[in-house]
């Protein structure tokens, strides 16, 4: 993105101010004591917030523009469901009888404040137990569909920010050609008439399940409190990119390592999760699709954000030449990996 366009869009957030947050709590009852500390998202604006009671909680601040007024309440009437099924997230509070509220032009929710750690996810045991939770929720989430939120699909998460980015010239001109070329063969292979010798072309997205997942299940959105104190193990604190999707979607981002590890860590996961659900083995053909639609996107992403000052403080490696030439090169991986065996546990 060119500095020009960096300019001609204001930033969302130039008017969220620490007073402007003091006073959107006062305005649904609670009373800050000042005490204020911005949490790790980039996304949206999330603040812990002492009380005068002195009890803590969360204010998240929605970005506008992202999601309805209508999308976010799918989301917290979700968070609600899960709670009630005595599934471990943290859901938004009802204050004044509703989650989302509004206060100068920002549309905002209040949580309780829970504390915890990442996830040991080299510990056999933890996975286990996360696939267990895993289970519970999708078995929540394949109870009904959202009617407002999307759905995974290779066009929205793939093409639509492939196209995006190179209208708006986003990718560094000594590899753009490169980079378009490598995404046109890799999204290829993901598509629904993919050939039928690759691995994805046996079972690609238009043959699962879809039902309600969480979306980001990555570890930093997976909070570890021990086993021996009331509540302990893992419990979600944020449903903010809940959509449709195939359950394995929920999986994969736990997995790291070579390939040896990510099977064990799949078998652990499997274990726990059909423990309480059962789970479509022929879903695990999905992961390196799904992996490729989130390099993809994640670099549209992040060019769409930039024009928030907080984006160029954190990825300040980003749009550089070096930066796409990684995104070259992982873009090769991911072609050999969606034409080799899926993982199986």
């Amino acid at each position: 993105m060119t500095q020009a366009d960096a300019q001609s869009t204001s930033h969302p957030y130039a008017a969220l101010t620490p007073d402007v947050v003091l006073d959107a709590l006062a305005a649904v009852g609670l009373a800050g004591d000042g005490r204020l500390m911005a949490l790790g998202s980039y996304e949206n604006r999330v603040y812990q917030v002492g009380l005068e009671d002195g009890s803590r909680v969360v204010a998240k601040f929605y970005r506008p523009g992202r999601w309805s007024r209508a999308e976010i309440r799918e989301e917290h009437a979700f968070a609600a469901e899960l709670t009630g099924a005595e599934v471990p997230v943290v859901a938004p509070l009802v204050l004044g009888g509703q989650t989302l509220h509004e206060h100068g032009g920002f549309a905002f929710s209040v949580s309780p404040w829970r504390g915890g750690r990442p996830p040991e996810l080299d510990d056999f045991e933890v996975l286990e137990w996360l696939g267990r939770f895993l289970a519970r929720l999708h078995t929540v989430g394949s109870a009904g569909p959202f009617a407002e939120r999307p759905a995974f699909s290779a066009q929205a998460w793939g093409e639509a920010q492939r196209d995006w980015l190179l209208a708006h010239e986003a990718v560094a001109p000594e590899v753009r050609g490169e980079w378009q070329a490598l995404c046109v063969d890799a999204l290829a292979l993901i598509a629904p008439d993919a050939c039928p010798s690759s691995a994805t072309g046996q079972f690609g997205l238009k043959n699962a399940s879809l039902i309600r997942v969480h979306g980001d299940c990555h570890p930093g959105n997976v909070l570890w409190t021990p086993a021996h104190e009331l509540g302990g193990g893992p419990h979600f604190v944020d449903l903010d990119d809940a959509r449709m999707g195939p359950a394995v979607q929920d999986l994969w981002m736990l997995l790291s390592g070579e390939r040896r590890q990510r099977t064990q860590q799949l078998s652990a996961l499997l274990d726990g999760y059909e423990q309480v659900r059962d789970f479509d083995r022929r879903e695990l053909a999905l992961i390196e699709p799904l992996r490729t639609l989130r390099l993809i996107h994640y670099s549209a992403w992040l060019a769409r954000r930039w024009v928030d000052p907080t984006f160029p403080i954190h990825f300040p490696w980003f749009g550089t030449p070096d930066y796409w030439r990684g995104q070259v090169a992982m873009l090769r991986e991911q072609i050999e990996a969606m034409q080799e065996e899926p993982l199986s546990a």
